[in-house]
């Protein structure tokens, strides 16, 4: 048997004039004195003046942990209440603080709205000028997580396939790798919740979607630099039903790529509609395997991560987007203890560089456990660096990241002559490189065996820039 340990679950009461103190205790076995593996738990809100008595259950969402300094191995949880489809309860004060500061959701509808007013051509551009970035940062592909399938008021193009040829092709003209992933998005929260307006642009039923998927995978069939896989976005936005007809129709060897527990309020929400956190149901109602990466996966127990990882599949974590949204820290040590894949990207393009998103892998669990070396060893950041392109490689089902007979030819040469690899061992170049200042020191990349970046320029910058230039400024001039 593990250890025991006692969590005080702390809550204020209904009565009036005065609320009061409650609390029950919670025993569970192996804690990880971490907030986000204390679980939401029920209480029967009939006997403290919350809830009638033929309808009593609400729920404590844990919000602050203490170390409980009366009992050996014991905790105070500080919780909010929680009606039972997780709204706040009218007695939770805590949710009136008028807080000004954005978050993942006020994020959400900017981007609806710009996503709202793009044009087929605008889309182009701006894809183009994202992959020269990557290109010259150093990335040789990129999975494409892509939203936009129709025009602004939501009715298909004539092609139904419009929005996907517009991103490869920018990705054809760049020189980048594609893993083109059509997103599945059918609702607007859990148990099938009607979409929001802005998402009207992500709509398509099951066989419409996957009429889109076998369109651009005939069209791309044979062309090493263009795959095709699938992005079911969330549990919120498809329905279990629905998520399991997509999976019966895909090859089995597809890739697959979901956001999932990125936020505490989708675990919350998903933990009131299921009784499940989204990685646990996950991974008990879909055949999670190695072909698939879970997006972000920032708040995930110790369990889910166990399990996860045994099932083979890939972390895919975006440091800087997950700091700039205030996610939360993913427990990479845990996964990597487990033997768990991961791969890096820039998601929301807040920065595009590799080099930062490992730095702040590595710096991100630094802050939590406030010491150093936390994923890398006496090696320095090597092992962690090949790991990061082993599971890239996995997410975008591409023969990449290694230098093996039959992988394909993807290459980048860094600068000799910059500041910060002068003089570095080589044994040691990988730790200069990750650590030590932010001047991009890619001199060259090469895609397929052909250059695309030659020193640190991109052979079409100069074109692809003038035309994202205009972009912008006619889609800020509508907006």
């Amino acid at each position: 048997m593990g250890t025991k340990s006692k969590l005080e679950y702390i809550w204020l009461d209904g009565y009036k004039p005065t609320q009061s103190l409650r609390s029950k205790t919670k025993v569970v076995e192996d804690f990880s004195g971490k907030l986000a593996d204390c679980p939401v738990w029920s209480f029967d809100g009939s006997s403290t003046e919350q809830a009638p008595g033929g309808s009593s259950d609400l729920l404590l969402k844990p919000v602050a942990l203490f170390p409980d300094p009366a009992r050996k191995n014991g905790w105070l949880v500080m919780t909010e209440v929680l009606n039972p489809n997780g709204t706040p309860h009218p007695t939770n004060g805590r949710a009136t603080i008028n807080d000004p500061d954005d978050d993942f959701w006020s994020w959400r509808k900017l981007m609806y709205g710009l996503a709202g007013a793009l044009k087929p051509d605008e889309i182009q551009a701006i894809a183009a000028q994202l992959y020269v970035e990557m290109l010259e940062a150093g990335y040789t592909a990129v999975a494409e997580f892509h939203y936009l399938h129709h025009q602004p008021d939501g009715r298909p193009y004539d092609d139904l396939a419009e929005l996907s040829e517009r991103v490869i092709a920018a990705a054809r003209e760049a020189g980048i790798g594609i893993t083109h992933l059509p997103v599945l998005y059918l609702a607007g929260g859990f148990g099938g919740k009607p979409p929001a307006e802005g998402q009207r642009r992500f709509l398509n039923a099951p066989e419409r979607f996957l009429r889109l998927v076998e369109a651009v995978r005939d069209r791309y069939r044979g062309n090493a630099e263009v795959a095709v896989g699938v992005a079911p976005h969330s549990l919120r936005a498809v329905p279990p039903a629905a998520l399991a007809a997509m999976l019966e129709a895909v090859p089995a060897t597809m890739p697959v790529h979901i956001h999932i527990a990125e936020q505490t309020g989708e675990v919350e929400q998903c933990l009131a509609w299921s009784g499940q956190r989204p990685v646990a149901w996950l991974l008990d109602h879909a055949p999670v395997d190695r072909r698939w990466c879970l997006v972000h996966a920032t708040h995930v127990t110790a369990n889910e991560v166990r399990d996860a990882a045994t099932r083979g599949a890939v972390a895919g974590l975006c440091p800087t987007t997950e700091a700039n949204l205030g996610d939360g820290f993913f427990p990479a040590e845990d996964w990597r203890a487990a033997d768990g894949a991961f791969g890096l990207g820039s998601d929301s393009h807040i920065s595009v560089s590799g080099i930062e998103e490992l730095r702040w892998l590595e710096y991100g669990r630094r802050l939590v456990a406030r010491r150093r070396n936390r994923l890398t060893g006496t090696d320095g950041v090597r092992d962690l660096y090949l790991a990061a392109l082993a599971g890239g490689a996995q997410a975008c089902g591409r023969p990449i990241g290694r230098i093996a007979r039959g992988a394909r030819a993807d290459l980048v040469v860094l600068d000799g002559d910059a500041a910060t690899l002068v003089e570095v061992p080589p044994e040691r170049l990988l730790d200069a490189l990750v650590f030590a200042g932010n001047a991009n020191p890619v001199k060259h990349a090469m895609v397929g065996g052909r250059w695309q970046v030659r020193d640190g320029r991109h052979h079409a910058r100069d074109a692809i820039r003038d035309r994202y230039r205009a972009a912008v400024a006619t889609v800020r001039s509508r907006l």
